[in-house]
């Protein structure tokens, strides 16, 4: 086993071990916070309506971004735009400036990002519990009566901020040439942790279009032109993560990467399979998951094949050429398998429908019991605005026969 590169080795194995991470932690970011209100029979109405599932945190609030199948059948269209664009940039103007001016945007994009994740993580460790027993900071921006701004952070967000700076900062101050891959990881690795956390698919069918348009994309752009392997080894900025090929980590032999894409493609649809086990549950907490332990699974065998044919061929591959058959496979052959593939198909994760629902008050009873009780609530209420208004006829009614 002598001729055995483990220094390579270790590269694709750290590779793997980042993304799948990613993946996983980006899944879990994506499903939708639940916060029960326990609301008084006693309690006054206020004069500004509030939705009783606004989370009491806004650190807790859902911010998303979701994608249709129009988006999804664009998607290539726009990123070969935007490759070749930069290549272009590259060849003719050089790529010091671009790698400047994208490290620079890139940076202060990650700093937000990697704050997120640590917030992420802090919360995580601490448990909902103790992280709600934390003191809280809320910051308004006003103007005149106007609330046009308005953030609550816990303490520990507050002590992350300035940590969460220090990546971005070191990263656009470093003066060598190329930049340190730790620095690069933290930056790249937050960006897709929050993408997948942030951009959600719709439904299936996106997500088998977006996969499919981006392989032809992904394997055009590697096998037909340079254009991918040049932009990708010239740009020295947070759009990929980096192994080293030694098991002390030196960069003397260079190292292996892997871009953002080829995270948070995919990764989007095993987070599409988790949220759709959730919708299927009607436990918040605890569920079973077997359409997201099958795609994440197959995500990263299609890591694991994508190394070995580098490996074997030693060239450059399209990620996306074993990634996209990977993940959807996996879910046809899971629902098929399941007898679930015509629910599962026409399945839609809409986010602004599940939110836009008028306000519901969870109690102990349960989710369910509670919009019972607020379908009872509207109809009593329906009910005495139409005597209210028959009374009130009746007595005009009366009126007027006196006049007579």
């Amino acid at each position: 086993m002598d001729h055995v590169d483990w220094g390579i080795i270790s590269s694709y194995g750290g590779l793997l071990g980042l993304a799948s991470v990613t993946v996983l932690a980006g899944a879990f970011g994506s499903l939708p916070v639940r916060t029960q209100c326990f609301v008084p029979s006693t309690a006054q109405p206020t004069s500004k309506p509030r939705n009783l599932l606004e989370p009491d945190d806004e650190e807790e609030e859902n911010i998303s971004e979701t994608l249709s199948s129009a988006d999804a059948w664009i998607f290539p269209i726009i990123g070969s735009v935007v490759l070749f664009g930069t290549y272009l940039l590259v060849q003719y103007f050089g790529k010091e400036w671009l790698n400047r001016l994208f490290g620079w945007y890139l940076s202060f994009v990650g700093a937000g990002c990697v704050w997120r994740s640590l917030v992420c993580l802090a919360r995580l460790v601490a448990g909902r519990d103790r992280w709600q027993r934390f003191d809280r900071t809320r910051v308004f921006v006003l103007k005149g009566p106007l609330e046009l701004f308005s953030m609550s952070l816990r303490t520990p967000s507050l002590v992350l901020l300035p940590v969460s700076l220090i990546p971005s900062l070191l990263f656009v101050s470093s003066e060598t040439n190329r930049k340190s891959i730790i620095l690069t990881n933290i930056i790249t690795l937050a960006l897709a942790h929050n993408a997948l956390s942030i951009l959600r698919l719709d439904s299936f069918q996106t997500g088998c279009v977006l996969l499919s348009g981006l392989f032809l994309y992904d394997v055009y752009w590697v096998f037909g032109t340079k254009v991918m392997v040049e932009v990708a080894t010239s740009l020295d900025v947070p759009i990929k993560i980096l192994w080293p090929k030694s098991l002390s980590f030196t960069t003397d032999k260079g190292a292996t990467m892997l871009g953002l894409g080829d995270i948070v493609i995919p990764g989007m649809f095993v987070a599409l399979a988790l949220r759709y086990d959730y919708s299927r549950s009607k436990k918040a907490k605890s569920f079973t998951k077997p359409y997201f332990f099958v795609t994440l699974m197959s995500y990263i065998l299609g890591l694991v094949t994508t190394m070995t044919v580098m490996h074997t061929f030693s060239r450059a591959q399209p990620a996306l050429l074993y990634l996209s058959p990977a993940c959807i496979l996996a879910f046809l052959v899971t629902a098929f398998f399941r007898g679930e593939f015509r629910d599962a198909w026409a399945w839609s994760d809409n986010p602004e429908q599940r939110q836009g629902d008028r306000p519901l008050a969870v109690n102990a009873d349960g989710p369910e019991d509670a919009q019972v009780e607020r379908g009872q609530d509207e109809v009593d209420s329906l009910k005495a605005v139409h005597e209210s208004g028959r009374s009130k006829l009746k007595k005009g009614s009366g009126g007027r026969k006196d006049a007579k």
